[in-house]
């Protein structure tokens, strides 16, 4: 038979296919053949769609395949695939059918030889954490305001910059130290440890006495070191997970933040560290507080400052209010008052001063913190605050000078109403046997003993005769 395409047997003719029928039966073919296929390669054209489902290219130096990872596999990835990653994923082979193309159906994903690396990571782990290394009660606060941070980094490195930008930004009047060291590499480790041991000596001779300080006069003092570097694969950071580094920073005479790799990338490094950061910037941020945060430590310092003494004095004038209502009419009540008097003058001129001069020192110490090389909006708040100093020490001397005169004044009252006084002008008092004050006429009768007290001394009287006015 002639069919246009050449004479063919019709028991030799193949079968005729829909095309739909055909893809279907090879996706059922590679089902049944390769599936589950686990394979190695390098990612090309990695893309993530607003579903959430991702699309790339696997390939190498003979071939390539395309691939997809649908959302809910991509949501369990540990890591951000990129272009050029040498990866191992597990998924099926199937027939994009719109399209007859070949496709893998990715389930997981892992860097390549990242299992091995994984396993030897979490057996020096468990190892070093049997020892100890990196209990909770090891790790140091960090100091609130250090005198000078280390840094071990790479000259080359991105993380240099970002952690120096940082520094600068909030607390450009610290000083920094960097020790330089290899990141990356068969030789990093060696140089991370030499790194840090050239800071260990530094921050050792800077807290010796005497004379040893003088030799590293140029350096400034070490209260903490910053151990960073940016991210990268398994392989990158795999000088972060060495034993001896470990050991090295565990070491360390002041507290060492661990800034490596990114928020998901753990090493040793972070668990002997006294701290650990999510990425480089955020180590520097954890370590240096804003300057304008110290300020406004300042201000808020003055402030209740001023509203404690403003509330002490208000408190002592009132308590001298309430004491001089107490006093009583007797000379020898009176005299006992104004001794009392006394003593709360006395023990609050002391007490003011004290607690003035306390505030005060702690107000010059906070200002002496603060180098002098601040940028002017800064000197302009000290002088600012200067100058409140002065008032308040004005206002101070103001409200004790007025108190101090309502203290004379509640004494002259008292000296007004001393019945000493009401004597020396002619009068007496008068008192029966038992003692009690004769201030009526009617309280006397004929042959009664009196006894009348004067200015010097005292008379006995005989009531003679009872005369009513």
């Amino acid at each position: 038979m002639n069919t246009g395409f050449g004479v063919t047997s019709p028991a030799l003719a193949p079968r005729i296919w829909a095309v739909g029928a055909l893809t279907r039966a090879v996706a059922d073919s590679l089902d049944a053949r390769f599936n589950p296929v686990a394979v190695r390669g390098e990612v090309s054209g990695f893309t993530r769609a607003a579903s959430g489902h991702c699309y790339f290219t696997l390939k190498d130096d003979r071939g390539q395949l395309r691939s997809a990872m649908f959302r809910r596999a991509a949501g369990l990835l540990g890591f951000a695939p990129r272009d050029g990653d040498q990866v191992e994923v597990r998924g099926r082979l199937t027939v994009y059918e719109p399209r007859g193309d070949l496709q893998l159906v990715v389930e997981s994903m892992q860097r390549a030889g990242q299992g091995a690396l994984f396993e030897q990571f979490l057996r020096l782990k468990a190892r070093l954490e049997a020892e100890g290394l990196f209990d909770p009660e090891r790790r140091r606060p960090l100091p609130a305001m250090p005198r000078g941070i280390g840094l071990v980094t790479s000259l080359g490195a991105a993380a240099l910059h970002d952690v120096l930008s940082a520094l600068a930004r909030r607390v450009p009047h610290i000083p920094v130290v960097l020790a330089p060291a290899a990141v990356q590499g068969a030789d990093a480790p060696v140089e991370l440890c030499a790194a840090l041991q050239k800071l260990y000596r530094l921050a050792q001779v800077q807290s010796a006495p005497g004379a040893e300080k003088t030799l590293h006069a140029a350096a400034p003092p070490i209260d903490l070191i910053l151990l960073v570097r940016g991210g990268g694969s398994i392989e990158d950071l795999w000088a972060f997970n060495d034993e001896q580094l470990a050991r090295t920073i565990v070491a360390s005479p002041v507290p060492v933040v661990s800034g490596v790799g990114h928020e998901t990338d753990f090493t040793i490094a972070d668990f002997a560290a006294d701290l650990r950061a999510p990425t480089p910037t955020a180590a520097a941020e954890l370590v240096s507080a804003p300057r304008d945060q110290w300020l406004a430590g300042v201000d808020a310092q003055h402030a209740r400052l001023a509203t404690a003494l403003r509330r002490r004095l208000d408190a002592e004038a009132q308590r001298l209010d309430w004491v001089a209502a107490r006093l009583g009419r007797p000379s020898q009540a009176v005299a006992g008052q104004q001794r009392r008097l006394d003593r709360l003058q006395a023990r609050l001129d002391h007490a003011q001063a004290l607690r003035w001069e306390r505030e005060r020192a702690r107000l010059a110490r906070l200002a002496e913190r603060l180098p002098r090389c601040l940028p002017a909006p800064l000197a302009a708040r000290r002088t600012r605050l200067d100058q409140l100093a002065q008032r308040l020490t004005a206002a101070v001397e103001d409200r004790l000078a007025g108190a101090t005169g309502q203290l004379d004044r509640a004494a002259w009252r008292l000296g007004a109403l001393d019945p000493q006084r009401v004597l020396e002008r002619g009068y007496a008092w008068l008192q029966d046997e038992a003692g009690c004050p004769v201030t009526r006429a009617a309280q006397a009768s004929p042959g009664d003993a009196l006894t009348a007290t004067l200015a010097d001394g005292q008379v006995d009287l005989t009531v003679a005769a009872r005369r009513s006015a």
